[in-house]
């Protein structure tokens, strides 16, 4: 039997790493470009935001678009669209151009993880999706760690601009390969035989959803799916520390030094990742279907709520200390992660790309949620016993810690084989789908705003 399945596993790791690089080169950057541009801290905030923003509105769009025309064309197009607005990127000449070419750079990041989630439905059989997961959504950390080292040479070498340009070149190197050799189903490659192409189908038919006909409204909005957007909102809010205040936070409470530690959350999730998607096989294998998605997330809140509580109590120790603690939090949100979107493909089916860009786009709101009230908890809030006085992000770490463990709690009545209400009326469906939708974007354009209009800097 071939195992080209692999194939398209390791490809999916390279295209992560490639995403959360060209992410987050641009804060390695962001120095130079104030400087360059002339342009404010709080204006190179509103440049961060606007990416969120517009990552955030097309998640959904570009999975019906994945599931509707296949992973091949959604991630041909995304990519090619988001590596030259990377490049132009480094081609910005004030900071209006800098939020227009950053707005277009997240709308085509949209597309990525739903198009990805597509085509790991298509390829990869329910026994292997918890390490298929696993693996490709590790490359995003190893792109982010890559970023925090590598970047900062490559602009010392070549400047700010030019980082730019290589980083969508690199991206534009990733979609010729992925359109040359991927196809959408494994029987239309040249290099499956036949015994993969049956293991593989038969595999699909493992999952309940597969020949069912089920409105996507009724899976979004159904109570399964609301449990899973709170737990990923609640992952979200954690681990995205480690992409934005980590390294400043660092800096501020035990000096330049500290910075080197700020790549280990980062590293220590790639791991977690590996980890969750084996036990998920694992248990998958030994017939614990619903087990194998519950048991891997559960720990991974634990160990994060510990993790959180124990930041709490080592502030003024070291900032080793403190790393190890965090590194704690942050290896046991992300091993949720893995379970969550293997749960979005047992739930959704062949709309798994939409069902998983609306999950993601609620993790994208707990991760602008924790870049915006971050500082402020750490100016203005205190707990009894946890964070007694302001100056350290402890409010916030209790604050995290209990939505964690408001998340494990999530995954205790989440269940992939609960049978949907496939009955309900069309009008009934659309009303929950906009009011869904509309609260999720009330949150994040409230956020926004008091970021904008009433934050102190």
């Amino acid at each position: 039997m071939t195992h080209k399945r692999y194939l398209i596993i390791l490809l999916l790791f390279f295209l992560t790493a490639i995403t959360f690089m060209d992410r987050i080169c641009i804060s390695t950057a962001s120095d130079q470009i104030m400087a360059d541009l002339k342009i404010s801290s709080q204006m190179i905030g509103y440049i961060f935001a606007m990416f969120a923003l517009s990552y955030s509105l097309f998640q959904i769009p570009s999975g019906w678009f994945a599931d509707k025309y296949g992973p091949k064309k959604l991630l041909t197009f995304v990519v090619s669209f988001w590596s030259v607005f990377t490049a132009l990127t480094g081609l910005a000449w004030n900071a209006v151009s800098m939020l227009f070419f950053r707005f277009f750079f997240g709308a085509g990041e949209a597309g990525a993880f739903p198009g990805s989630t597509s085509a790991v439905y298509n390829w990869v059989p329910a026994k292997e999706r918890g390490i298929a997961n696993g693996i490709f959504h590790s490359g995003g950390r190893v792109g982010a760690a890559l970023s925090l080292v590598f970047m900062p040479w490559l602009i010392h070498i070549v400047g700010w601009r030019w980082m730019f340009i290589i980083n969508g070149i690199i991206g534009f190197i990733w979609m010729i390969i992925w359109l040359l050799w991927f196809r959408n189903q494994p029987g239309k490659h040249p290099g499956v035989n036949e015994l993969e192409c049956q293991y593989i189908e038969e595999g699909l038919s493992d999952t309940q959803r597969v020949g069912e006909k089920i409105p996507f409204g009724v899976v979004i909005t159904s109570s399964n799916m609301a449990l899973a957007m709170f737990q990923y909102f609640a992952s979200g809010l954690t681990f995205f520390i480690s992409l934005s205040w980590l390294f400043p936070y660092m800096k501020s409470q035990w000096g330049e030094n500290a910075t080197v530690y700020a790549p280990i959350p980062l590293v220590l999730g790639m791991f977690a990742h590996w980890i969750s998607g084996s036990l998920i096989t694992l248990l998958y294998h030994k017939g614990y279907h619903v087990a194998s998605r519950r048991i891997p997330a559960i720990v991974g809140f634990a160990l994060a709520a510990t993790g959180l509580i124990l930041c709490t109590l080592i502030t003024n120790i070291s900032a080793l200390a403190f790393i190890t603690c965090f590194g704690i939090a942050v290896f046991g949100v992300e091993m949720t992660i893995a379970p969550s979107w293997t749960f979005c493909m047992d739930i959704g089916g062949k709309s798994s790309g939409a069902v998983s860009g609306t999950m993601n786009m609620l993790g994208n709101v707990g991760s602008a949620t924790s870049a915006i009230i971050f500082p402020f908890f750490i100016a203005n809030v205190t707990i009894p016993i946890f964070a007694e006085n302001a100056g350290s992000g402890n409010s916030f770490f209790i604050l995290a810690a209990v939505l964690n463990i408001l998340g494990m709690c999530s995954w205790m009545f989440m269940n992939p084989l609960k049978k949907l209400n496939t009955s309900m009326p069309k009008e009934k469906i659309r009303l929950r789908v906009i009011i869904m939708i509309a609260s999720i974007l009330i949150a994040f354009i409230g956020l926004y705003i008091y970021k904008t209009f009433f934050m102190k800097p």
